[in-house]
């Protein structure tokens, strides 16, 4: 690892995050909030541009020291996320709106990861600044900080991939143009435009000017963090329920097919398979879930059965988790059959290249496409054939590791729900399961006793801590995190360097 670079990286990312911050900061002086609110912004803000200054000073001037490896990219990611977390918590428990510090980790964690759990009953009672702040965690969480950095800042090429392919989410990420800075910088040209247009047209059905933004911010994210306790239903809305439903869709397709349409290759990205997939996807599971919905004369008319029920679908897809249901009749509440639908596609997720959470749809492509040309090799052994995903061929070592993620995921979430059994305050296991579910997912929406209108409040510090780590898992995609317990990974870099040339010379 280049430990000197890392910490440079680490201090831009700090500075970043720590102007951001401010924000909320100049939102709390200019309302008049109260003093611990604005004390929490400003020990955070602190801490942020300390750690900022130190990485300045710590810039490497050795050409050779500005060398970034994967490795440390993935190592640079999981860290940066971490510290975030940790300082981003300090405003929530400074104001005293969340007194304890686990909670207000917890509610941090899902936010920057767009997970969209919280621990607080009755949001309404924070003040503007600490919404704002909660609702910006998952704007910068969508997209990436660490992208965001890149965006702003210049950087080598070499180093700019190695971040932007641990933090961005799929199985492999590709340049949209020749360098990645300017990757990264249309990537987040879309995200910002698309969060402006979806804020005024929320403004134009009548939600108030700083409810738009917020909730802007968090279906941009795919995050799922709302301003008020009863969510989206509290605005009782139909055109707010069906732009929130569509722009939920377009920020789980992948950032790629955007850029394909404004270069006007619309039919190249028509035939993205993702896409197909994921419209085939929403279709079917509409249609499967408004019908049992209309069976069991869940609600009046049709028309009702299919506003609740295509809004449901896409934020389980999407796993933004906004819910429009009113309260007493949410999700919880439907028949089992449109529960089970619903839980299926929280696994899946959206597009790679999206802010959408989950495993995610390509993935899902590969393994049956894998499957069917063994099953195919199987019958007819002398058949020739590649797993092909978009027209193009997938080498053996791409299908392996989406093999080996699927596999470390079932290990993962297995282990997290005995974890979660320890000590339990459940009934059954139902809360446990679903509760890993979604944060590995970074849904945001469990079923029974943690349900949309219910708060993660009530667990254990145990258990908040290890939906914590689910979270983190679930938004970096296992590896950034996994890595920092690997110790071969943090080897200085030029050790790491001269043991490969060895060996290579000892193989000669």
């Amino acid at each position: 690892m280049n430990y000197r670079f890392s910490f440079f990286m680490l201090g831009e990312m700090c500075m970043i995050v720590g102007l951001l911050m401010c924000i909320p900061l100049f939102v709390s002086v200019g309302l008049h909030e109260n003093l611990d609110v604005l004390l929490g912004f400003i020990i955070a803000v602190a801490i942020c541009l300390v750690l900022g200054i130190g990485g300045l000073i710590a810039r490497p001037k050795n050409p050779e020291d500005k060398k970034m490896t994967s490795v440390t990219g993935f190592i640079v990611c999981g860290i940066s996320w971490i510290i975030v977390c940790f300082i981003g918590a300090i405003p929530y428990r400074v104001s005293g709106y969340i007194p304890n510090y686990i909670d207000a980790l917890f509610e941090t964690v899902s936010g920057f990861t767009t997970t969209g759990c919280s621990v607080v009953p009755d949001i309404e009672s924070f003040p503007m600044s600490i919404l704002l702040w909660r609702s910006l965690t998952q704007w910068l969480g969508g997209m990436g900080v660490l992208v965001f950095v890149i965006a702003l800042l210049p950087k080598n090429d070499k180093m700019s991939t190695a971040i932007v392919k641990a933090e961005l989410p799929g199985h492999e990420f590709g340049k949209l143009v020749g360098k990645m800075r300017t990757t990264s910088q249309i990537l987040y040209a879309f995200y910002i435009v698309f969060t402006l247009i979806l804020a005024g047209i929320l403004c134009a059905f009548k939600m108030p000017v700083f409810d738009s933004f917020c909730h802007a911010f968090s279906t941009a994210s795919t995050g799922g963090f709302s301003i008020k306790t009863a969510n989206i239903a509290y605005y009782n809305n139909v055109g707010i329920d069906v732009t929130i439903t569509i722009f939920m869709l377009l920020f789980s397709v992948n950032f790629n097919v955007f850029y394909l349409v404004l270069i006007q290759r619309m039919l190249k990205a028509l035939k993205n398979e993702e896409l197909i997939s994921m419209l085939v996807i929403v279709f079917v599971t509409t249609i499967i879930v408004c019908a049992t919905l209309l069976i069991y004369g869940t609600f009046n008319t049709f028309g009702e059965d299919l506003r609740y029920s295509s809004f449901m679908v896409v934020s389980m897809l999407s796993t933004t988790g906004f819910v429009n249901t009113p309260v007493g009749e949410d999700f919880t509440f439907w028949p089992a059959a449109a529960q089970t639908a619903l839980a299926a596609i929280m696994i899946i997720g959206g597009s790679s290249g999206s802010t959408a959470g989950g495993i995610k749809i390509s993935r899902f492509l590969v393994v049956a496409k894998s499957n069917f040309l063994s099953m195919r090799k199987f019958v007819v052994p002398r058949s020739v054939g590649s797993v092909k995903l978009n027209g193009k061929p997938l080498n053996d070592d791409v299908v392996n590791n989406i093999t080996t993620y699927f596999l470390v995921y079932v290990a993962i979430f297995v282990t997290s729900v005995f974890l979660m059994s320890i000590n339990s305050q459940f009934n059954g296991i139902r809360e446990n399961l679903t509760s890993v579910l979604e944060c590995l997912s970074n849904v945001g929406l469990a079923f029974g006793e943690l349900g949309p209108m219910n708060s993660f409040a009530g667990l254990t510090a145990w258990h908040k801590l290890v939906l914590c780590a689910d979270m983190l898992l679930g938004r970096l995609e296992i590896i950034p995190i996994l890595i920092l317990f690997y110790p071969a990974a943090w080897k200085p870099y030029r050790k790491r360097r001269q043991n490969n040339v060895k060996k290579e010379i000892a193989k000669q």
